[in-house]
């Protein structure tokens, strides 16, 4: 999905504006580590610089025009002097490295800067990483680097050093929601999403699949039963629960979308109501809220948060919603 460099700016305006001065004061550097979760806009921002750095008529001296042959080559990905590496399987090899050096000790072909996008660099083979690290060590005039990477943890901090870090922060949820509904999500389910991943792709793809539809009406419905008695929620789990959320990805999901449930809560007793996300729910839900304290919905929202935890720890899945069951009922005061 291409972005303008405005639409860009407008999720990640401070890497924007440190590569608009870079470009405009011809201080670009021979290369950048973009780091950040998964969705923050990391490629499009490294294919957008790329049309930046070979644009034949930059717009103000730093937009791409989008029509030049170069910009057309770069969005059809098949301009010669940019160069993208991705891992072969689980991880980057030093195979790949070692043929991006080869391509590289040649000359531009239709321009003057060659170009190289390393997405996943976390996932570099410990040779691979050094063979890099000679690339960065002694790098050419024409030449700018582009590391993208989800885990900043992971990499070299011998690569890391010889990088300019570019962060990229996590989109607002009315932002990321805003987004979606310009992509045809019904605003409802926008901020549902907005809140449940950073990924606008992942996003869309969730708003129309029926397990994520019917996962929703699921969790309400444990919601309900939980204020009832442990056995009707216990009952729930090993039907519709245990039946619906097999993988490990789908019952993290179906935790958030519990805890936001919760969340919700704690809006309407703060009267924060423009930030509840279940707003069908709405008036259910401000009648819970009348019924809880603050600190038992902290104590229930901490209490998922601790499944979660546990979740990505490999624990039992069955045994480990038994306990939240149980711990979410714990001097509950639902009446």
């Amino acid at each position: 999905m291409e972005k303008t460099w405005v639409q860009l700016e407008q999720l990640q305006p401070i890497v924007l504006t440190m590569m608009k001065n870079s470009i405009l004061k011809n201080r670009v550097a021979h290369a950048y580590l973009l780091e950040g979760m998964r969705g923050t806009g990391k490629r499009e921002t490294a294919m957008l610089l790329a049309k930046s750095l070979l644009c034949k008529a930059p717009i103000d001296g730093y937009q791409p025009c989008e029509h030049c042959v170069n910009c057309k080559r770069v969005n059809n990905g098949n301009h010669p002097d940019v160069h993208i590496v991705e891992p072969d399987g689980l991880s980057i090899k030093k195979q790949q490295i070692r043929e991006l050096q080869e391509e590289f000790s040649k000359k531009a072909v239709e321009s003057t800067r060659k170009i190289y996008m390393i997405v996943h660099a976390d996932k570099m083979s410990v040779s691979a990483s050094n063979s890099l690290l000679k690339f960065l060590e002694e790098p050419s005039p024409q030449t700018v680097a582009f590391l993208l990477t989800e885990q900043l943890q992971q990499i070299l901090p011998t690569i890391l050093s010889r990088c300019q870090v570019l962060s990229f922060k996590q989109l607002l949820p009315n932002v990321m929601a805003k987004q979606l509904v310009e992509n045809g999500v019904n605003p409802e389910n926008a901020l549902l999403l907005a809140h449940l991943t950073n990924n606008p792709e992942e996003a869309i793809a969730l708003n129309v699949d029926d397990w994520f539809a019917q996962a929703q009406k699921i969790v309400l419905k444990l919601y309900e039963v939980l204020k009832k008695n442990s056995l009707e929620a216990m009952v729930q789990l090993q039907g519709e629960w245990h039946q619906h959320f097999k993988e490990k990805e789908q019952i993290d999901h179906g935790l958030d979308l519990l805890l936001l449930i919760f969340k919700d809560l704690l809006y309407i007793q703060l009267e924060k109501q423009e930030q509840v996300v279940y707003k069908k729910e709405l008036e259910q839900l401000r009648q819970s809220a009348l019924k809880v304290s603050s600190r038992r919905l902290a104590e229930q929202m901490s209490a998922i948060l601790e499944a979660k935890r546990k979740l990505q720890a490999n624990m039992n899945s069955q045994l480990l919603m038994e306990q939240l069951v149980l711990k979410l009922q714990e001097g509950s005061t639902f009446v």
